[in-house]
């Protein structure tokens, strides 16, 4: 880096995203716009001659595509990738895709009203690139190569305790876990919940993501998973065998209703600089379900969800962190440690047995 800054390079095919983009960006002290390329074969040449700390990347292009071009960075050099998609159903797909690949952030872009969209959401732009810029990259490239084999890597070390996933182990209606994660987490929620059995406890996630990627993702994830895991809508039940996703632009928080629990989307002010927050989601928990929850938090930037798995902990939950090891970004859980809320820390790989020794629980 050039001064302590990120260097970003934009891949673009539209002139005006470039332009606009490269504005947002060289606004912020932090980080040094290197350049920008209508296409991938452009931007192959640019940086053989100096390689950036990140990359803005669009999808659609052509000569070559972004996914083809993300998978190449991926084998030859990994390098934090921010996948820059327009707002749609396939633009979400998409970008599932990228993610699952290895890129590490996402920024929307709507296919009108794009100048002012960018400018408006110049923060979150800004956020998105240094979010990727500060991850281990040998993680998410050990993730990508793991999921395109089909397996969840070996853990570092194997935490006292834990133990292989067991598909008879008993469930219970009032067994609640929640799972909040951001920068990194579509990779390491596939890993989980892959490795989870058809019928375990009821599971409600905040991942950080923008409006309509989150129905992508979690079709996604009901088409290579053995639970059933959907966006969430307001009033849906949280059951065993199911996963419910908060949407993207909503917060999502569990009531209790009678002996069952349900969740209830609203809108609202970002916490925590989102929506949905990750503190909403385990604040609500620690409020209805206590010593019955478990709360994970898992891989991403900042300190989201840290007051709210405090809670949950004194309200008597259990409460995990994923290690420093196994985390693209250990920010969420390092905050969370330091805060006290995390009564134990494992790898990625034990998250699941971990649930489902939860579950098992009497």
């Amino acid at each position: 880096m050039t001064a302590g800054k990120i260097k970003v390079l934009i891949v673009d095919d539209s002139a005006v995203v470039r332009q606009v983009l490269s504005a947002v960006l060289a606004q912020d002290p932090g980080i040094e716009v290197m350049g920008s390329a209508a296409d991938p074969i452009f931007a192959m040449e640019r940086m053989n001659r100096e390689w950036p700390d990140a990359v803005v990347l669009d999808v659609e292009m052509p000569r070559m595509d972004g996914i083809t071009f993300l998978k190449k960075l991926m084998a030859v050099r990994p390098t934090p990738v921010v996948i820059c998609s327009t707002l749609t159903e396939k633009g979400a797909e998409t970008t599932m895709q990228a993610m699952a690949s290895g890129a590490v952030g996402f920024i929307t872009k709507p296919t009108s009203g794009l100048r002012h969209f960018l400018e408006e959401d110049a923060g979150e732009i800004v956020q998105a690139v240094k979010s990727a810029a500060a991850g281990d990259m040998r993680r998410v490239k050990a993730n990508a190569v793991a999921l395109a084999r089909g397996a969840t890597p070996a853990a570092p070390a194997r935490t006292a305790g834990a133990r292989p996933a067991d598909s008879s182990l008993p469930v219970t209606t009032d067994r609640l876990v929640a799972i909040g994660t951001s920068t990194g987490g579509t990779q390491a929620l596939e890993m989980v919940l892959t490795e989870l059995p058809r019928v375990g406890p009821g599971i409600v996630i905040v991942q950080h993501m923008p409006e309509k990627f989150t129905a992508a993702f979690a079709a996604r994830l009901d088409s290579i998973c053995p639970s059933s895991v959907s966006e969430a809508t307001d009033g849906d039940r949280v059951r065993p065998g199911r996963v419910l996703i908060a949407p993207g632009g909503r917060h999502m928080a569990v009531e209790r209703d009678g002996a069952q629990y349900r969740v209830r989307i609203t809108d609202g002010e970002r916490v925590n600089r989102h929506k949905p927050s990750v503190d909403v989601l385990f604040e609500s928990v620690a409020r209805c379900a206590g010593r019955n929850a478990l709360g994970v938090i898992m891989t991403g930037m900042g300190d989201d969800g840290a007051r709210g798995l405090h809670q949950m902990r004194t309200a008597g939950a259990q409460t995990l962190g994923q290690d420093e090891q196994s985390c693209v970004v250990y920010g969420m859980p390092a905050a969370a440690k330091q805060s006290g809320a995390v009564e134990r820390e494992i790898p990625l790989g034990d998250i699941a047995g971990a649930i489902q020794m939860f579950a098992g629980r009497r």
